[in-house]
C-alpha cells in the first residue's frame, strides 16, 4: 500500500463509493481510500456529516499524508469540522483539495501509488482537468500521440519490438491482459502496430489496442516512459512470450465442415457450422428489447454524469457475477471474454469521450453514451481484419447493458420451462454465457460466425449451433419442431422421419464420444510408469464442488470458508456452517474434504472484523492462525461446525498461516477444549479427524520435520510461499515477477517440505496456482508430492499431463531444475526435456 492515503467526501455515498471504485481499479487497491458520504436518512439521504468525515480521516490516517476531495458546499464545511476533531499533530497532515471529484480522485491515487509525495499528490490532483481541457476540439476517440518527451522531459524512450506469435493475435482475451498489465505501471505505454502501419495507440485503452488489428506474425513496437519502464516493458515482453497463456494447438477452434455443400432439400436450411452436435426439439423465439433513444437537453451535466457512473458500476457488478458463473461452466479461460468487457468500462479514453459529450454538449446520458458506443463499434467495423470486426458483438454487448441500465429496462429473460431450441436473430455473448445447456439443447440465428465469441461460448457449454441461416426461420411459430446438426451447419423444419433417423443415429455416436471424454478426467491420475497421484479440487462454493466432482476431482484439497464471511454485516453462525460443510460433504460422497480455517487478513480483510490501526505491511500482519488465536470466539464456532458435520464423512481440518509450533500447539488445545464440549453435550463428531497445516511462511519450511510430528498432513501453498521466499508482493506491479512459484528457491523449500513429512510418514499435497500449470506438472512429479489440487476446470488437463509423464523422467527434470539460476530456465528446461508417451 502507497503511503499516502485519500478521502472523498460527497454528498452522494453512490457516486463517492463509484469514484472510489474507479480510483482503487486503476491503481489496483495499492492506495488507501476512505469514503465519507451521505446521511443515515432513508428520506433524504444526500449530506454531508462532519463525524464520518472525521471517522474516514482516521481510519487511513498516515504520517506521510492525507488528501481529502471534496465535491460541493456543505461537504468542504463537514471536512473543515472533521479536522477540528483530530489530534493537532495529525491535523498538520491532513490536506483539503478544490480538485474536480473524479479525476483528481483519479490522478491522485495514481501519483500517490507511484510514491510522490503529499504536495506533488495535491498538484497531479489539482491538475487533473488539463488533459481533458487540452483535448477540446478535437474527435473524442481521437488516438492520443502527444510528445512523449515534452510529458517526461526526465525519462528516455525505451522500447520493445515483438513479432505476436499467438494464434489469432490480440483478440478480446489477450488485449485485456495486455491493458491491464499496462495499467499497474505508472509509465506511459504507447504501441503501434508496424505491420499496419498505424499511428501509436495508449496501451491502457481496451479498445484502442484491440482497434490495431494484430494478428498472429504482426510486429509490434511498445515504447514506455516513466520510472518503472523497464518493468513495464519486461512484463509485456512476458505475456507475448507465454502466448498469452493460449495454448495455439488446443485453442477451442470452430469444427471443421465435414460435408460438401449441397442444395438445400424442403425443409432443409444451410447455416454456418459453429458448435458441434446434434439438437432436436421445439424452437423458441428469443428476442432482446429494443432501446430507443431519445436525445434531449440537460441543464445539470454532473448529474448526468453521475447516472452515467452508477449504471457503468451496476454493469460491472453484472459483469462481474457474469464471469463468475461463467468461470465455473466454461472454465477461466474462455470466461476472460467478459475481462475485456470490464476492461471496456474502464477505459479512459471511452470516459473521457462520454464525458465530454455531456459536459460540452449538455445532452443526457442516454445519448450521450450511445454515441461513443456507436463511435466506438464503427472503429471495429471499419477494419479490414475480419475476426476483429467481429469484435463490435462485445463491444455493442457491454453498450447495451449500460444503456439499459440508464433506460431502466429489466434484464431479457432467458429461462426455458421445457428443452428448446433456441432461435434469434443473433445473441450477444452475455446472452450466450446466461444459458442452460440442460434446456437450451440448440441455438439458430440467423447472424453470426463460428469464430464471434458467442460461438465460442456456445462451443465450450456443449450447445450444438447453427449459425447464418434464411430469416425465414424467425417467421416458424413457437414449439414448431427442428433439428440442427452443428457439425454440417444444416438444420431441418419439420424434419421427416428418415431425417429424424439419421440424426438420432448421429447424436447417439457423438454423446458416446463425449462419455467416454468426460469418464477419461474420471479416472485415477497414473504415471506411465504406475505411480497414482491424487488430484483435488480446490473450491469456494457449493456450486464449485459440484462442477469439481463433474469434472473428476478425487476430494477437496482446499474449501477456502472464507466466502462464508463475504458479503454481510456479522461472522455466520454455527448452524449456518453446519449447513454448509454438510452440503458439500453430501455431494462428495465420502471423497475427502479439507477444510482451510478461516484465513483473513493481508490481501483479505472482512469490514466487521476490523484489525483496529492500519497495518503497513498486512500480509506480516495479523492474518490466518494469528488472527483465529486472538478471536477465539469465532475460531471455536467454526472448529464446533466443521467437527459437527465430520460423522460419516471424510472431513479433514487445516490451518493456514502457520510459522511456529506454538501456534499449532494452541490451535491443536482449542481444538480439544471444543471437542470436549461436544461430548459433554453429547454431539457426534469424528473422534479421529485429521488435522493438517498449510506450508506458506519460509519458518514452516525451515521446521518442517517438527511441524510434522505434530500434523497428519501438510499442503503446500505456493502462492505466499513464493512471495514470502522471494520478498516480494505478488500484488505489487513492481515486484510481483519476483513472485514465481518456479524459481529454483522456491522449488528448494518445496523439495524441503515434501523430505520432512515423508520422512514423518505424513502426506503432502500442493494447492497453490502452480498445481494447476500443466507446465510444471514434471516437476511436481519430481518432487513427490502426494496430491495436487486445482481449480475444478483444470482437473481433466492435469490428469492428462500426469498420464504422459513418468516418475524417472520427473525425478531427472527436477534434479535439473533445482540447479537453475532462475524460473525463465527452469521453464525453459521443462519445455526441452518432456518427451511425448511412446
Amino acid at each position: 500500500m502507497a503511503a499516502i492515503a485519500i478521502v472523498i467526501v460527497s454528498h452522494s455515498k453512490q457516486l463517492a463509493l463509484g469514484v472510489r471504485e474507479l480510483a482503487a481499479q486503476m491503481v489496483q487497491n495499492q492506495v488507501s481510500i476512505a469514503v465519507a458520504a451521505g446521511i443515515e436518512d432513508p428520506e433524504n439521504p444526500l449530506g454531508t456529516d462532519p463525524i464520518q468525515v472525521y471517522e474516514a480521516i482516521a481510519s487511513v490516517f498516515s504520517e506521510d499524508g492525507v488528501l481529502v476531495l471534496m465535491d460541493l458546499g456543505s461537504a468542504l464545511l463537514s471536512a473543515e469540522m472533521a479536522i477540528e476533531f483530530l489530534p493537532e499533530a495529525q491535523q498538520q497532515k491532513v490536506y483539503l483539495c478544490e480538485a474536480p471529484l473524479v479525476e483528481g480522485a483519479i490522478a491522485a491515487v495514481v501519483a500517490a501509488a507511484a510514491g510522490r509525495d503529499i504536495h506533488q499528490v495535491m498538484a497531479e490532483a489539482r491538475g487533473a482537468l488539463l488533459a481533458k481541457a487540452t483535448q477540446l476540439g478535437v474527435s473524442p476517440l481521437s488516438v492520443v500521440t502527444d510528445n512523449i518527451e515534452a510529458k517526461n522531459p526526465e525519462f528516455p524512450i525505451k522500447e520493445i519490438r515483438l513479432i505476436v506469435s499467438n494464434r489469432l493475435g490480440l483478440h478480446a482475451r489477450p488485449a485485456a491482459q495486455f491493458v491491464g498489465t499496462a495499467a499497474r505501471f505508472q509509465s506511459q505505454i504507447l504501441v503501434q502496430n508496424l505491420t499496419r502501419n498505424t499511428q501509436l495507440v495508449r496501451g491502457d485503452s481496451i479498445n484502442q489496442v484491440t482497434t490495431l488489428g494484430v494478428r498472429q506474425g504482426h510486429e509490434l513496437v511498445i515504447t514506455a516512459t516513466g520510472s518503472d519502464a523497464d518493468e513495464a516493458l519486461a512484463a509485456l515482453q512476458a505475456l507475448f512470450a507465454n502466448n498469452f497463456g493460449e495454448d495455439n494447438l488446443a485453442l477451442n477452434s470452430p469444427p471443421a465442415f465435414h460435408h460438401e455443400v449441397t442444395p438445400a432439400t424442403h425443409g432443409e436450411l444451410l447455416g454456418i457450422a459453429a458448435s458441434g452436435g446434434i439438437a432436436i426439439a421445439p424452437v423458441v423465439h428469443y428476442q432482446r428489447t429494443h432501446i430507443t433513444i431519445t436525445e434531449y437537453h440537460v441543464d445539470d451535466p454532473e448529474s448526468e454524469w453521475q447516472r452515467v457512473q452508477t449504471a457503468i458500476h451496476t454493469a460491472k457488478q453484472e459483469i462481474q457475477a457474469v464471469f463468475s458463473q461463467a468461470s465455473l461452466q466454461i472454465g477461466d479461460t474462455e470466461a476472460a471474454i467478459f475481462d475485456a468487457q470490464l476492461l471496456f468500462l474502464e477505459d479512459p479514453v471511452l470516459l473521457e469521450a462520454a464525458y465530454g459529450r455531456i459536459s460540452d454538449h449538455h445532452i443526457n446520458a442516454e445519448a450521450a453514451w450511445q454515441a461513443v458506443v456507436d463511435e466506438v463499434a464503427t472503429s471495429y467495423r471499419t477494419l479490414e481484419d475480419s475476426y476483429l470486426q467481429e469484435r463490435v458483438d462485445d463491444v455493442i454487448d457491454v453498450g447495451q447493458r449500460v444503456l439499459r441500465l440508464l433506460a431502466g429496462n429489466l434484464l431479457a429473460n432467458l429461462h426455458f420451462d421445457e428443452p428448446a431450441i433456441l432461435v434469434a436473430t443473433d445473441l450477444t455473448p452475455s446472452d450466450t454465457a446466461r444459458l442452460d445447456p440442460t434446456k437450451v439443447l440448440g441455438i439458430c440465428t440467423t447472424f453470426g460466425s463460428a469464430t464471434s465469441h458467442s460461438a465460442i461460448i456456445a462451443r465450450t457449454l456443449g450447445i450444438p449451433a447453427v449459425l447464418g441461416v434464411d430469416a425465414q426461420v424467425l417467421h416458424l411459430a413457437d414449439g414448431t419442431l427442428m433439428a440442427l446438426d452443428g457439425e454440417s451447419g444444416k438444420a431441418w423444419v419439420e424434419p421427416e422421419s428418415h431425417i429424424l433417423d439419421l440424426l438420432a443415429a448421429k447424436q447417439s455416436a457423438w454423446q458416446t464420444a463425449q462419455q467416454e471424454a468426460r469418464a477419461t478426467a474420471h479416472q485415477p491420475a497414473i504415471t506411465r510408469d504406475g505411480r497414482q497421484v491424487k488430484v483435488f479440487a480446490n473450491i469456494g462454493s457449493i456450486n464449485d464442488v459440484q462442477v469439481a466432482v463433474a469434472s473428476g476431482a478425487e476430494g477437496v484439497g482446499l474449501l477456502r470458508t472464507e466466502f462464508l464471511y463475504l458479503d454481510r454485516t456479522s461472522a455466520p453462525t454455527e448452524e449456518e456452517q453446519l449447513e454448509v460443510y454438510q452440503a458439500i460433504a453430501q455431494i462428495l460422497d465420502n471423497r475427502p474434504l479439507i477444510i482451510r480455517t478461516l484465513d483473513v487478513g493481508g490481501d483479505k480483510p472482512l469490514p466487521y472484523l476490523r484489525v483496529g490501526f492500519p497495518e503497513a505491511n498486512p500480509f506480516l500482519g495479523w492474518r490466518g492462525i494469528r488472527f483465529c488465536l486472538d478471536r477465539v470466539d469465532l475460531f471455536k464456532t467454526q472448529l464446533r461446525a466443521i467437527l459437527r458435520a465430520s460423522v460419516g464423512h471424510q472431513i479433514k481440518i487445516m490451518l493456514p498461516m502457520i510459522a511456529t509450533l506454538g501456534e499449532v500447539r494452541a490451535a491443536k488445545v482449542i481444538l480439544g477444549e471444543v471437542q470436549t464440549e461436544l461430548n459433554q453435550a453429547g454431539i457426534p463428531f469424528d473422534a479421529a479427524i485429521k488435522v493438517g497445516i498449510m506450508v506458506e511462511v519460509p519458518s514452516a519450511v525451515a521446521i518442517a520435520d517438527q511441524l510434522a510430528a505434530e500434523v497428519d498432513f501438510f499442503s503446500i501453498g505456493t502462492n505466499d510461499l513464493s512471495q514470502y521466499v522471494m520478498a516480494s508482493d505478488r500484488t505489487n506491479p513492481r515486484v510481483a515477477n519476483l513472485a514465481d512459484a518456479l524459481h529454483p528457491a522456491v522449488l528448494r523449500m518445496v523439495q524441503q517440505t515434501i523430505q520432512a513429512a515423508h520422512a514423518a510418514g505424513i502426506s503432502v499435497g500442493l494447492c497453490g496456482e502452480l498445481a494447476a500449470d500443466t507446465l510444471a506438472t514434471p516437476i511436481l512429479l519430481g518432487l513427490g508430492l502426494d496430491e495436487l489440487s486445482v481449480n475444478p476446470q483444470s482437473i481433466p488437463g492435469v490428469k492428462q499431463a500426469i498420464a504422459r509423464l513418468s516418475i524417472v523422467e520427473s525425478e531427472a527434470i527436477v534434479a535439473s531444475a533445482l540447479q537453475q539460476d532462475s524460473a525463465v530456465h527452469v521453464r525453459e528446461l521443462i519445455s526441452t526435456s518432456v518427451t511425448p508417451p511412446a
